[in-house]
């Protein structure tokens, strides 16, 4: 039985990883496309890692989770649009995280320093205004929106986020969300994506979204159908110019119990997730980056090191998942910062 036929948990999203949560906000004003998605850890934190394949990513605290250094875990995520900019938010949440005593232990009581990874996509002036972009406020308020949600609450996808402002080869990118539990360890693992590239989502030969190959059986949509969204996205592309710079963000969420070493390992299958979605991926002008968080709820089949190869295959299949519902939730934008149809519209989908 595949990864995709297993059922997910209740909201098949990354909630469904006990003790995550997730938040978003977005940078105000009418000519703003841009925001800040956060996913907070359990207090205590989690066991965290990072792989970064794209050739030009814009990165915070990654370093840090490199096995071989000090930090054993983290307290949140930063996924946020803005290009190098909008790190600022990280700020933001480090500063609400302090403010509860949550972080690394440097001294007395409440003398910590957060570290809070963060990573970030391209989409500065796609609203109209170029420097409407995330800062500390906007972290700030993504954390806030995720602490204030009950724990396993549904998650907003679509144009909301850090994919408020994202786009995937001229459709309307945002942020998607999947998961997965794995019957026999027990295991849930889940993924959270913001999709934003240079390359393709969608099958040019017949309309199907890339992702939906893995899904068994995929009824394209009618030729003439096919034939009209091509040529009306291609007329948006030429309308909006090229949009170079770009980049995918992803958070794999696990209740397994992993070392910080296995962590990193299912961070680095997670990129098959995307290159099974998006075509081509890893360029030099994208960023693409995907974090893990494993709780360590549940541990892994004692006395067998190869149980961890489910949970590795299933991070993939989330990420694919999950930046299939992206696309699929994303909503047209059209104004001064650029006409980017979605999906739905062009292919009269409901």
């Amino acid at each position: 039985m595949s990864d995709w036929a297993r059922p997910p948990g209740g909201n098949d999203a990354l909630t469904d990883v006990a003790g995550l949560r997730v938040g978003h906000a977005r940078v105000a004003g009418e000519r703003a496309l841009s925001g800040t998605t956060v996913v907070l850890a359990p207090e205590g934190g989690a066991v965290a890692a990072v792989d970064v394949r794209g050739g030009g990513p814009g990165t915070r605290e990654t370093d840090a989770l490199d096995p071989r250094n000090l930090v054993e875990r983290i307290e949140a995520v930063v996924l946020t649009g803005g290009s190098a900019y909008g790190l600022d938010s990280a700020s933001g949440v480090m500063a609400w995280l302090e403010e509860r005593g949550r972080g690394v232990p440097v001294g007395g009581p409440g003398q910590v320093v957060p570290v809070v990874p963060a990573a970030c996509l391209f989409d500065l002036g796609r609203g109209g205004q170029w420097r409407a972009r995330p800062d500390a406020a906007t972290g700030r308020a993504a954390i806030e929106d995720a602490a204030r949600g009950p724990l396993g609450a549904p998650v907003a996808m679509g144009n909301t986020g850090a994919g408020t402002g994202a786009v995937v080869g001229g459709l309307k990118g945002g942020v998607g969300t999947a998961s997965v539990f794995l019957p026999g360890p027990g295991i849930t693992v889940a993924a959270l994506v913001a999709v934003n590239a240079v390359g393709s989502a969608v099958d040019p030969l017949t309309g199907v979204l890339y992702g939906r190959y893995f899904e068994g059986a995929v009824r394209p949509p009618g030729p003439a159908v096919h034939a009209r969204a091509a040529r009306r996205l291609a007329e948006a592309v030429a309308a909006s110019g090229p949009q170079p710079l770009n980049t995918t963000l992803a958070v794999v969420g696990t209740d397994a119990a992993l070392t910080r070493a296995q962590a990193q390992k299912l961070a680095g299958t997670a990129h098959d997730g995307i290159a099974r979605a998006v075509r081509p991926v890893h360029l030099l002008n994208d960023g693409d980056t995907v974090f893990t968080l494993a709780t360590g709820a549940v541990e892994p089949a004692a006395g067998n090191p190869l149980a961890l190869n489910d949970v590795l295959a299933a991070g993939a299949d989330c990420v694919s998942r999950a930046i299939v519902k992206a696309v699929m939730a994303a909503e047209s934008v059209s104004g001064p910062g650029g006409v980017f149809p979605s999906y739905r519209e062009l292919y009269g989908i409901n």
